[in-house]
């Protein structure tokens, strides 16, 4: 057992090498922080959502060969586009906040198994749960499919362009070697189930506790499930909660500065390159970035008081990574069991 905890804490503070991460933080920047500037230009932040979630295709297929990566983020963003055209329906339909937590559970299972079968990197189907489940928060009508497919999908195309323009400008070879899928066993079918059921009952805890931002809840549940056995899913929850909480007190810091709309954009591309630079190397440092930066963009789009911001911020993620965990430990042992039977 000690040993065992050893393991969770060393992993929690363990920060992988440097493995040319700046090339990802330059190429995000430039995805997500122009559409942003487009939009701030034509007074329309209220959009920013939007284009972000369309713009984290470009976080797809870091690591990969420059074909594989580009097919990648345009499947990736087809699926982003695709997720907040489904929390849009949720919301224009004015659907009860326990059926968009089932509906965006059921999003979740389905891309944890399309994921993993793609060999997406980075792996899992959090970004879709946030995705659809923001979009299912915010007030929607049938005009905003439109405005979805216009600004998401503008902002997929650019950060494609952005990644073809990287690759050519490096000369990296269009040739990839055949890749194997991994067929869908015993081990994708438990991801998939232990993604939906952590998602599902950390969304109702979130709706029955609190009410407001549940998807925080989930997105916070789906990550400390995100690993590949138990040991893994312990440290990534561990580093969510930790990091979130810091995360909180610099976007209190940040939000009580009151800053113009033009200096949260570029306080926002900063934490964006910051997030990539760290979340491939420790889950928990990216998080001091990602958090602040996840809270001023709902600011921009959707004005709430910072105070409901951040105490739902930090609720929420407490839900979920506690339901998260205890749904992997439960996985885990059934899988122990199953085996030794």
């Amino acid at each position: 057992m000690a040993e065992s905890r050893g393991r969770v804490w060393t992993g929690v503070i363990r920060v992988g090498p440097h493995r040319g991460d700046h090339r990802v933080a330059v190429r995000a920047v430039l995805s997500v922080g122009i559409p942003l500037l487009v939009l701030l230009a034509l007074g329309r932040l209220d959009l920013s959502v939007y284009a972000s979630f369309g713009a984290f295709a470009a976080l797809y297929g870091r690591t990969d060969l420059p074909r594989t990566r580009v097919r990648m983020q345009a499947v990736a963003g087809s699926v982003l586009v695709s997720c907040m055209l489904v929390g849009t329906a949720l919301s224009a339909l004015a659907t009860p906040a326990i059926a968009s937590v089932a509906v965006v559970a059921l999003l979740a299972a389905v891309v944890t198994l399309f994921a993993y079968r793609a060999q997406w990197h980075p792996p899992g189907a959090l970004f879709a749960v946030f995705a659809a489940g923001a979009t299912a928060s915010f007030p929607a009508t049938g005009a905003t499919f439109l405005t979805v497919l216009l600004v998401g999908g503008a902002s997929v195309l650019w950060s494609l362009l952005v990644t073809t323009v990287f690759v050519l400008a490096r000369r990296g070879s269009w040739r990839r070697p055949a890749r194997t899928r991994p067929p869908i066993g015993s081990v994708a079918w438990e991801m998939t189930a232990t993604v939906g059921v952590a998602a599902l009952l950390a969304g109702i805890a979130g709706v029955l506790l609190i009410g407001t931002h549940w998807y925080w809840a989930m997105v916070g549940a789906v990550a400390a499930v995100g690993g590949a056995h138990v040991t893994a899913r312990l440290i990534r929850g561990v580093q969510r909660l930790v990091g979130t909480l810091l995360g909180v007190a610099i976007a209190a810091g940040l939000l009580a500065l009151d800053l113009p709309p033009w200096v949260v954009l570029l306080v926002a591309v900063a934490l964006q390159a910051g997030a990539e630079l760290f979340v491939g190397r420790n889950y928990g440092i990216a998080m001091l970035f990602i958090t602040p930066l996840a809270l001023l963009m709902v600011s921009l789009a959707s004005p709430v008081a910072p105070e409901m911001l951040l105490r739902d911020r930090v609720i929420e993620t407490v839900i979920g990574v506690a339901v998260g965990t205890l749904v992997a430990i439960v996985s885990a042992g059934l899988r122990r069991r199953s085996a030794r039977s």
